[in-house]
């Protein structure tokens, strides 16, 4: 059972997808409201969590930020009215995985959710070159599992931060561009998103290391992007 938050004011809409999701594999809850949706995103757990952007009490980019904030790893599918670029890449920096602009079609929509769902429950086949653990200093990194543990304490990340770590440790010392990140971890190609990683990398090393200022897993390659430790 797959268990989806909506948080949507319009109510055809949330009719519509509270309609295609009366499958027996999902229990989707609704609420109008982005207050109530930021709480109930907090106290549940919830594999998918789909955001309108403009609602009556609460922006959508505001409750994103609380659920990041409070470092919950559920799945954001974002829906917005905004068809401008800088609201989608807002969307991705704070943390959303992915967006869906209104009008859209409900197969679209349902395909983009479901794709979410499943790359949630994947787990990495490491080839077998690649060790099916990474431990580098006190920080482990268990692929089958989508584990981080660091000192011993595990570490709640989000589907996107683990995806990033993991390309990144799997190439220690190897130096990737925003746009390699963003291609590889996103599967976008617009220049314009890579502000996102930047945004995810800080929300890493919040997570990871013990001083900002002196980094010891993820270190800046200036005039390039980013890097593992080598």
């Amino acid at each position: 059972m797959k268990d989806i938050l909506l948080v949507e004011d319009d109510p055809e809409i949330a009719k519509l997808l509270q309609l295609h999701y009366k499958e027996p594999n999902y229990k989707l809850i609704h609420t109008y409201s982005g207050k109530d949706g930021l709480e109930k995103a907090l106290t549940g757990n919830f594999d998918l969590i789909i955001l309108d952007l403009t609602l009556p009490d609460m922006d959508g980019m505001e409750v994103c930020k609380g659920i990041r904030d409070h470092k919950v790893p559920s799945a954001i599918l974002m829906l917005t009215s905004k068809s401008e670029e800088i609201d989608k890449v807002l969307a991705l920096e704070l943390g959303a995985d992915d967006y869906v602009t209104k009008p859209f079609g409900i197969r679209e929509l349902m395909a983009r959710s479901k794709a979410l769902i499943r790359r949630a429950e994947q787990v990495p086949q490491p080839s077998p070159a690649l060790a099916k653990e990474i431990i580098v200093k006190e920080l482990a990194i268990d692929l089958n599992l989508r584990k981080v543990t660091l000192k011993g304490i595990r570490l709640e990340l989000t589907h996107k931060e683990f995806d990033l770590l993991v390309l990144l440790a799997s190439n220690p010392g190897k130096a990737f561009t925003r746009q390699e990140l963003l291609e590889q971890v996103w599967g976008y190609t617009f220049s314009g998103y890579e502000h996102t990683v930047t945004a995810h990398i800080n929300r890493l090393r919040i997570k990871i290391e013990s001083d900002l200022d002196q980094p010891e897993y993820i270190l800046t390659s200036w005039g390039i992007g980013y890097r593992f430790i080598g």
